[in-house]
């Protein structure tokens, strides 16, 4: 059977720590629940005038978190957080290739970072700090290890993610202090965190187009599992 070829994109940080050079990053778990879902991984450095050449040779995009924003101006905020932190070159490349996938119509999982970038691109707007702007707000940076539970997220009826966990209630754990705010016409809001913090995302113009605010590649749940494996699959079918 083929093995389809997932993309994924990678961090990067300046010199200090792994090396005195510039370096890429990727947690291990990330590659590991592909190859155990069938796929074969890909690692993608940050060449947004490559992202064609990339795009052309995948047959899923995973976006992976990290500990930096989207640039506020890319979805029309006029004022930056104190807080945000931006790596410029990565987010160009990743929308660059997102939209080129997209386009093509092969799947895309969006995940922490990851989902908030694919908000964006659908359109959507985002929260830059979640305590300021949300009253009685979660711990959404969890203090406890991100291979627990941090919550609980409602899953919407009717939508992908849904059909795919087939719960109405999953708990996720949870790295983040942004979160998808104002949603496109294409946008379908399939979870919802106890607080109102928007979860999950998805646009129906697309075999998949997923993105969720946890990390499904820590396998917290069976949950979890499921939304990799379908997100594999569905890249084994292209047509």
């Amino acid at each position: 059977m083929k093995k389809p070829v997932i993309g994924i994109t990678l961090d990067s940080e300046e010199p200090g720590g792994y090396s005195n050079m510039p370096w890429y990053a990727l947690r291990q778990n990330y590659a590991d629940v592909i190859t155990q879902a069938g796929g074969l991984p890909m690692p993608l450095p940050h060449e947004p005038e490559m992202a064609a050449d990339y795009a052309a040779h995948l047959d899923g995009l995973l976006v992976t978190g990290g500990a930096f924003d989207v640039d506020p101006a890319m979805f029309g905020a006029t004022n930056r957080h104190d807080t945000v932190v931006t790596k410029d070159r990565r987010t160009a490349f990743e929308k660059a290739v997102t939209e080129l996938m997209l386009d093509a119509d092969k799947p895309v999982l969006g995940i922490c970072g990851g989902q908030q970038l694919l908000h964006v691109i659908l359109g959507g707007t985002l929260i830059q700090h979640i305590p300021d702007e949300v009253e009685n707000c979660l711990a959404h940076e969890q203090p406890n290890p991100r291979t627990e539970a941090g919550h609980n997220v409602s899953v919407e009826a009717g939508t992908l993610l849904h059909k795919i966990v087939g719960t109405d209630t999953l708990a996720v754990n949870s790295a983040h202090h942004q979160a998808a705010k104002d949603a496109s016409d294409n946008i379908t809001i399939n979870s919802y965190a106890p607080d109102g913090v928007i979860e999950g995302i998805e646009d129906s113009r697309y075999r998949f187009c997923l993105g969720v605010q946890w990390h499904p590649e820590y396998l917290i749940s069976e949950g979890d599992r499921k939304i990799i494996d379908a997100f594999v699959e569905c890249a084994r079918q292209n047509p």
